[in-house]
């Protein structure tokens, strides 16, 4: 909860008064809610919050804080068996949610008791927490957020070997050290890490000078992003206009997420209000953004990507891109990274199934359209950071005496839906996928035409992506961090076929019975 300290950063952020005197009443409320509910139950840790590459509960319903503990201990003790040491060092840091902080408290808890050796960054992002292991040469890195789900969810983003987080291996492992308490015990301590804030938005500022003054929205809905974002986009020499800067965990407008449609149309808005070249827009925990162009539209991350791609693959020759199957099929037919001799491989959607992927490849970078870019050795050290995410965008907009609507002309037009989820339980999400996959090759080997068409080619490296000879595709999945799927169409021929495919695929979902309510539907 909102503790004397963190209060007084928010004074110190010059949140007026009233505000806080509102948080403060807020989370007293919620704390005398959350203890009473602790206090009555014994240790609860859903399984299920073990994800493909985090760990996600609702909490307090999914998780209690006494889980959290042994979650720690669980972590604590995983990382003592991979580094060989007694005392590992590990960098953590909470995101602004209400509740964030008492979880980071009671993990720092279940680490230290292993003999963890914790140190403390205080209110962070991910890819701050991220840096900090590199800065601080450590060990390990646990950094509490949900990222973009909404108020009520919580979670651990972690990860042993720098640059990485925890992949479907590490999770399971977690898992089986945590729920069936196989806890080492050791002697640990926790010191706090002042003043990192500073050195990890220096770190960024100093590398990305800007030649020209570049206009730019800087939209965080409210979420931790907010107390970084601006600071580090001025400090390059951009103009920056705020929107939902201010910190507000009850997220009053819309959830911080660069897919979030109502996020974007704000962001358009503001654009078109403010003349702005650019507009941006950050997740939760800063790792991811959204693009808004200088007329107002949304341009899709993976197209974004694809820019970035492009402008490097002429310095770079010969390099390997990994992008993740939800992104556009331009990168795979794409004249100038062709003609440069460049790869891409299309993989598994996630932040850290990217991270690995590009580590293990050796690729110069990796792009995803949820909006998290990794820039590899020697542009980055590999990890997500929607802030120098934004930053390689406004260097793009510095190196070409165009604005940003003429550089995305430069690509061929595709209509694409947005990244649509709908509910399915946790425990049923994969045997959907897994009997669409099935239903779906039939169609390809009986030649059934969607819209006119065969299906060409089928990826199955993570859920279906089935696609079409005049480069159309469609793909379902199962979230990695939520009870629901997801799914994405895209084609170069036309709305209304990217339309028909989405409406083929909502046919086959509806008639699972498995299937409830679209977070968002085209």
């Amino acid at each position: 909860m909102l503790c004397a300290d963190f209060l007084n950063t928010l004074y110190k952020l010059e949140i007026n008064r009233t505000f806080i005197e509102h948080e403060k009443k807020y989370a007293i409320k919620k704390l005398k809610k959350y203890t009473n509910i602790n206090m009555k139950k014994e240790k609860k840790i859903d399984p299920f919050g073990f994800r493909e590459y985090d760990a996600r509960w609702l909490y307090p319903e999914n998780i209690n804080l006494k889980g959290i503990v042994n979650l720690g201990k669980g972590l604590g003790s995983q990382i003592i068996h991979h580094t060989k040491k007694n005392n590992p060092r590990v960098v953590v840091g909470h995101d602004y949610r209400s509740y964030s902080e008492e979880i980071k408290e009671n993990l720092k808890k279940g680490l230290i008791s292993t003999g963890c050796f914790v140190e403390d960054l205080g209110l962070s992002l991910s890819p701050m927490v991220y840096f900090a292991q590199f800065n601080l040469d450590s060990d390990a890195v646990a950094m509490v957020t949900a990222s973009h789900n909404e108020n009520g969810w919580t979670g651990v983003k972690m990860g042993i070997k720098k640059g990485l987080t925890h992949a479907p291996e590490e999770m399971k492992e977690l898992k089986e050290i945590t729920l069936k308490s196989k806890f080492l015990e050791g002697k640990g301590k926790e010191k706090k890490i002042e003043n990192f804030q500073d050195v990890y938005k220096n770190d960024l500022i100093k590398k990305n000078k800007l030649n020209k003054k570049i206009k730019v929205i800087a939209a965080c809905g409210n979420g931790t992003a907010g107390i970084f974002a601006p600071d580090i986009l001025r400090g390059i020499g951009c103009e920056v206009i705020e929107l939902d800067c201010n910190l507000d965990f009850t997220f009053p407008k819309y959830n911080p997420n660069p897919e979030d449609l109502e996020m974007l149309h704000a962001i358009s808005k503001a654009v078109k209000e403010n003349n702005a070249d650019i507009g941006f827009g950050f997740d939760g925990d800063g790792d991811r953004v959204g693009v808004i162009d200088n007329n107002g539209d949304e341009i899709f991350s993976d197209k974004i990507g694809l820019l970035i791609a492009r402008n490097l693959s002429e310095k770079y020759q010969g390099s390997k891109f990994i992008v993740d199957v939800k992104s556009t099929g331009l990168y795979a037919k794409d004249d100038k990274l062709i003609n440069n001799n460049c790869e891409t491989i299309y993989w598994k959607t996630g932040h850290s199934h990217i991270k690995r992927k590009v580590n293990l490849e050796k690729a110069l970078a990796g792009f995803e359209k949820s909006g998290h870019f990794f820039f590899n050795k020697p542009l980055g050290y590999g990890y997500d950071d929607g802030i120098n995410s934004a930053i390689q965008v406004c260097h793009l907009l510095d190196n070409q005496n165009k604005k940003m609507n003429e550089i995305i002309s430069e690509l061929p037009n595709t209509f694409q839906s947005p990244t649509m989820g709908p509910f399915c339980k946790d425990n049923e999400k994969y045997r959907v996928v897994e009997d669409l996959v099935t239903e779906i090759k039939n169609l390809q080997n009986d030649k059934i035409k969607i819209d006119g068409q065969e299906i060409s080619e089928i990826l199955t490296v993570n859920g279906i992506r089935f696609s079409f000879n005049d480069g159309s595709w469609g793909l379902i999945r199962a979230s990695s961090n939520k009870p629901s799927l997801v799914i994405v169409t895209e084609s170069p021929s036309s709305e209304n076929r990217m339309k028909k495919i989405f409406n083929f695929i909502d046919d086959l979902l509806q008639k699972t019975g498995k299937i409830g309510e679209y977070d968002q539907k085209i």
